[in-house]
């Protein structure tokens, strides 16, 4: 039985991870207008209609087939304020594979919100879904989110040289990754 994402919502001491809703959406457009917040996405930020179908993309939470993205967006307690989100994106449902992404608005940076956040959908990951592997791909140059994973425990599996282009400039890639049992040793 699959749990139904619609309904996922997961606490924390200070957020809630929640599918998004449409009243999220200047929260959602505020921090994914932003250059710096796409720098290391590898692709610019989204126009009007783009954005607001990646919006619309991410009100329709998924997981049942390779590829498919799992988003939710990331409450903080205090004051209801959406400063990001987390995902995590169906890499390879045969070998229990799982991809975890995370984009949070800089101006909520520096309060370890992010760490927060990611822990519980790790654990979403493998609580939840059941997946045997989560792993995440980090542009090197992306020293903040080395931080959280390295934070997490996740262990470093991979240097890409030069694995990818944006803009005429190469750019290299590490992939850290964590087991179920390993995550679950851990947090005891």
């Amino acid at each position: 039985m699959r749990p139904d994402v619609s309904r996922l919502t997961r606490g924390t001491a200070r957020l809630v991870l929640r599918p998004f809703r449409t009243e999220d959406f200047d929260a959602y457009r505020d921090y994914h207008q932003r250059e710096d917040v796409y720098r290391f996405l590898y692709s610019r930020p989204p126009e009007a209609d783009a954005l607001r179908a990646n919006f619309e993309a991410a009100m329709q939470p998924g997981l049942a087939r390779d590829g498919d993205t799992l988003r939710l967006a990331v409450e903080r307690l205090e004051d209801g304020a959406v400063i990001g989100e987390v995902l995590l994106k169906l890499a390879d449902g045969a070998a229990k594979q799982a991809e975890v992404g995370y984009i949070f608005n800089p101006r909520h940076g520096g309060s370890g919100y992010a760490t927060e956040a990611v822990e519980a959908m790790i654990g979403i990951g493998f609580r939840v879904f059941g997946f045997h592997r989560i792993f995440a791909r980090i542009d090197t140059l992306n020293h903040g989110s080395v931080r959280i994973v390295e934070r997490l425990g996740l262990r470093r599996e991979a240097h890409f040289i030069e694995n990818d282009r944006f803009d005429g400039t190469w750019g290299d890639e590490y992939v850290y990754a964590t087991l179920a049992r390993e995550w679950q040793a851990a947090r005891g």
